[in-house]
């Protein structure tokens, strides 16, 4: 059958990206505590496309990802872009994988067990001299306003809180150990479920940790470079940001930093 995708374009444009996008699909990543568990992707991926062909064949991408979608660690997700960048004779691959990653949590006194959510996304080129991996989680928190706090006689206003931490590390790390330390660093972390002998003690926990979102950035930021990875090395570059969604204002508190070695 004739190869439309492989004929010659004589318009002389190179694309910078050509692929699929909004893939949604099952996959399988490392859990901590249980090796692995389910969830569903949205993926994007793409390569180059050099100025004399005249298009990509889109369903090698699904070829190659339906082999590696149950086994979707750190590492397969570069071997997986690897491999398509060879398959359709491209310069770079490109990759963005976007999922929901779940994880049990107890109520801190009753002991109570629900499931929470954080989105977790992988990102990677590679091409024949260097590979690049960023893992980006985001972190929902609470926190309690130290102004508020300070001046008012009674109470203190508190909101809930995004925090988007994002890493770039050739050696591997495990994503609860992320999301606790983005937790441990704001004036407490959400549940799923909550008796009232919890939301006792979350409420007064957050009043004992008023923070601002300069606050949270800084005591991650400072965590972070505490942090090792499992082989005992450190993260090299790393970017937070944290936004406070205000139940006082009609606009949103934020405050990043990046910090690169």
């Amino acid at each position: 059958m004739v190869d439309i995708q492989n004929q010659r374009d004589n318009r002389d444009v190179p694309l910078q990206k050509v692929g699929i996008k909004g893939l949604q699909y099952p996959v399988k990543v490392l859990d901590k505590i249980n090796g692995t568990q389910n969830t569903s992707c949205t993926a994007d991926l793409y390569v180059n496309l050099p100025q004399h062909f005249k298009g990509t064949h889109m369903s090698r991408f699904i070829e190659i990802f339906h082999k590696y979608h149950e086994d979707l660690s750190m590492k397969r997700f570069l071997a997986m872009l690897e491999e398509i960048r060879k398959r359709l004779d491209a310069e770079q691959a490109f990759g963005r994988l976007t999922f929901p990653f779940f994880m049990e949590k107890k109520a801190p006194v009753s002991n109570q067990s629900s499931m929470m959510s954080y989105k977790c996304t992988y990102e990677g080129t590679v091409n024949s001299d260097s590979r690049n991996f960023f893992v980006s989680i985001e972190v929902p928190v609470s926190t309690l306003c130290p102004c508020s706090k300070a001046i008012s006689l009674r109470g203190a206003h508190n909101q809930r809180g995004l925090v988007n931490i994002k890493i770039q590390s050739s050696s591997f790390f495990w994503i609860e150990d992320i999301i606790i330390l983005a937790e441990k660093s704001a004036s407490t972390g959400l549940y799923s479920l909550l008796k009232r002998s919890d939301e006792k003690y979350v409420t007064e926990l957050a009043y004992d940790n008023p923070r601002f979102v300069e606050d949270v950035v800084r005591e991650i930021y400072i965590a972070l470079l505490d942090f090792r990875c499992g082989d005992g090395q450190p993260i090299n570059w790393f970017s937070i940001e944290a936004e406070n969604f205000e139940s006082i204002h009609n606009h949103n508190a934020y405050a990043q930093a990046e910090f690169k070695s």
